[in-house]
C-alpha cells in the first residue's frame, strides 16, 4: 500500500539510474491541441531500437494529467444527474471550482512519478517518464505548475515544449474534437470560448526569454528544447520523426553537457 505521506519522501527523492542512451524524464508540454499525444502516439508506433537510437527513448511510461481531470467531470456528473448531490469539483459549465485544483493536478503528476519510482526501484532499464500537460495564464501558467513539479521529477527532467500559436492550437482543437469519445487522449476536445479563456494567453514565451537552453525551476537547472509544430509536423511521420530527431538531440546534449 502507498503510504500517501508521500511528502517526506518528495524531500528525499532516490533517483533511478536510467539507461545510459535514455532520458529519464521528459516534461512535455504545450498548448491544447499543440501535438503532445500526437508525439505520444508517433513514439508507441517507433520500434523501440529505433526510439533508443533516434530520439534517446527506449521503453517509456507517460502520466498525463487529461485522464485525472476528465475523471472529475465524468464525476460530477454522476453525483449531479444521477445521485442528485452537489458537485464537487467543477461548475455547471465544466470549470474548476477553485484556482488551486490546477496545481493539485500537477502535485498528481508528481505522486504518480513517485509511485512509478517505487515500482520501478532495481529495474536496470526504466522506461523513460513521459510527463505531459497544457497550461495557460489565466490559471497560473507553466510557471506556476512547474512550481508544483516535486523534487523528484525535476531531479533528471529535461523539457520539451511543442510550439505552435494560439490561431492553430484553436483550429486543431476543433479538427481533433470526437462527440463520441470525448473521453480520448487523442480525440478530446474544448469549446471556443473556454479554449480562449483558459488557454490563449500563455507566459511560456515569457519564462524562454530567460536563457535560451535551460529553465530555473526550484533550484534545478532544467534543458528546454522546443518543437516547432507549424506548419504541422505531427500528422506526417516523414515531418514528425526528423524534427523530433532533432530535438531530442539538442535536449541530449544540454542534459550530457550538465
Amino acid at each position: 500500500m502507498l503510504n500517501l505521506t508521500y511528502y517526506n519522501l518528495y524531500q528525499h527523492p532516490t533517483p533511478i539510474t536510467p539507461m545510459p542512451q535514455t532520458f529519464s524524464t521528459i516534461i512535455l508540454i504545450g498548448r491544447p491541441a499543440a501535438g503532445k499525444s500526437e508525439v505520444i502516439d508517433f513514439l508507441k508506433k517507433t520500434p523501440e531500437d529505433e526510439r533508443i537510437r533516434r530520439f534517446h527513448i527506449g521503453k517509456f511510461k507517460e502520466i498525463d494529467d487529461f485522464p485525472m481531470l476528465w475523471t472529475w467531470f465524468e464525476q460530477d456528473a454522476i453525483l449531479e444527474k444521477i445521485m442528485q448531490k452537489p458537485r464537487m469539483m467543477t461548475d455547471k459549465n465544466g470549470y474548476f471550482l477553485h484556482e488551486y485544483q490546477w496545481h493539485l493536478l500537477i502535485e498528481r503528476l508528481s505522486l504518480d512519478y513517485q509511485k512509478f519510482q517505487r515500482d520501478a526501484e532495481g529495474d536496470p532499464n526504466p522506461p523513460t517518464v513521459l510527463i505531459e500537460f497544457a497550461r495557460g495564464s489565466e490559471h497560473g501558467g507553466f510557471r506556476a505548475a512547474f512550481d508544483h513539479l516535486s523534487p523528484a521529477v525535476l531531479e533528471k527532467a529535461v523539457i520539451l515544449y511543442i510550439w505552435v500559436p494560439y490561431e492553430v492550437s484553436l483550429f486543431r482543437n476543433r479538427r481533433r474534437f470526437n462527440p463520441n469519445r470525448p473521453d480520448s487522449v487523442l480525440e478530446h476536445g474544448l469549446p471556443d470560448e473556454k479554449l480562449e479563456k483558459l488557454y490563449k494567453a500563455s507566459d511560456w514565451d515569457q519564462i524562454a526569454a530567460a536563457d535560451q537552453n535551460f529553465i530555473s525551476i526550484k533550484g534545478h537547472k532544467i534543458p528546454y528544447a522546443i518543437f516547432v509544430n507549424d506548419p504541422e509536423k505531427t500528422d506526417d511521420p516523414a515531418k514528425i520523426g526528423p524534427h523530433l530527431e532533432e530535438v531530442t538531440r539538442e535536449l541530449w546534449e544540454l542534459k550530457s553537457g550538465q
